[in-house]
This record gives structure tokens, C-alpha cells and sequence, in this order.
């Protein structure tokens, strides 16, 4: 049971600060599986991500004193996961595209067998173009699309104005069309 499950971010962080730590635990309750499936896709490696999952916590947990009541946490806690991420890869250390599994369950309400096989075949080939798009393409729409943040958030993670994060993403978007099959290749 998780006893700060009805406080907001900033009173389980204030709480965190004055040494409460199952305040902390709340939070990390809240944002793990978002900021792992954030460092999967983008290091593509559950190893490492894994490793960053932990290791953005951490460093959470220990820069409490330096988080700012003006910031959201959820965008102060995704730039600590971004610049893990980004000296990792900085670093070389890259690992293959982890393939979906066969039996992935993904919803769909489409009538018939075949819709439904389509739908996991588009699904794949997404994933797999996300995969080829230079890191900064994929992170920032991951940010955007996946994890629904704001331009203003997305700014205040990359360090970048809100118009640049706008331009950024049409050019990501751009380049993950032109990564993607077109119907015609599909059916040849």
C-alpha cells in the first residue's frame, strides 16, 4: 500500500527533502516504468536502461536539495535520465534494437485476425524506424509523443526554447515518416 499516493509531486518531494523517504519511495512508485520505457527506447538496451532507472533515482535522491518548487519533478527527473542516457551513448557503449517479443500483447479493437496482425505489423515496423532516427529525433519524440510531455517541458529537458522543441519535433516526425515503409513497398 502506498501511503503518499494522495499527495501531489511537490509535497512527496518536500517531504523527501526533511528526510522522509517513503515520501521518495512514493515517488519513485510514480515515475520508474515511465522513465525506464523512456531510456529503453532511447538506448535502446533493457540492461542499461535498467541501470539508468536506478541510477536517475539516485542521483534524484541525492540532488533533492537542488530541486527547484518552481520545476515540475517529472521534467527535472527526465533531464537526469536524458544526460545518463546521453553520456552512455556519448560513450559508445550501444547495444542492438531489443525486438518486441512474439507474444507482445497489444491492444486492439480490430474485428478480424487479420486488422489485428496488421495493426502489431505496423506497430513493429514504428518501433523499428524509431530505432534507425538519429537519438535526438528519437528522444524528443519520445518526450512528446509517448510520454505526452508539453513543449515547455520538453524544453525545460533538453535546454532548448519552446519554438526550437516545435521545430525539432516537425523535423523528427518528418524523419520518422521517411523511415517507415509506404503502403506500396508493402504490398510488393
Amino acid at each position: 500500500m502506498r501511503i503518499f499516493s494522495h499527495l501531489d509531486d511537490h509535497e512527496c518531494v518536500t517531504r523527501a527533502q526533511r528526510g522522509d523517504s517513503a515520501a521518495f519511495s512514493e515517488l519513485v512508485a510514480r515515475y520508474q516504468d515511465r522513465i525506464y520505457r523512456f531510456l529503453v527506447r532511447l538506448t535502446r538496451s533493457q540492461d542499461d536502461a535498467m541501470e539508468m532507472t536506478q541510477e536517475t533515482f539516485l542521483r534524484a535522491y541525492q540532488g533533492l536539495g537542488r530541486w527547484r518548487p518552481d520545476a515540475r519533478f517529472t521534467t527535472w527527473l527526465f533531464r537526469i535520465a536524458r544526460n545518463l542516457a546521453f553520456d552512455l551513448l556519448r560513450r559508445g557503449k550501444c547495444v542492438e534494437f531489443v525486438a518486441l517479443e512474439e507474444d507482445a500483447d497489444i491492444a486492439d479493437s480490430a474485428p478480424t485476425p487479420d486488422a489485428a496482425l496488421e495493426t502489431v505489423q505496423r506497430y513493429r515496423q514504428l518501433e523499428a524506424a524509431l530505432a534507425r532516427l538519429p537519438v535526438e529525433h528519437r528522444e524528443i519524440l519520445l518526450l512528446r509523443e509517448i510520454e505526452e510531455m508539453s513543449y515547455e517541458s520538453i524544453a525545460a529537458v533538453l535546454g532548448l526554447n519552446p519554438g526550437t522543441v516545435k521545430s525539432r519535433i516537425a523535423r523528427a516526425r518528418a524523419a520518422l515518416l521517411d523511415k517507415m515503409p509506404s503502403r506500396l513497398e508493402e504490398l510488393s
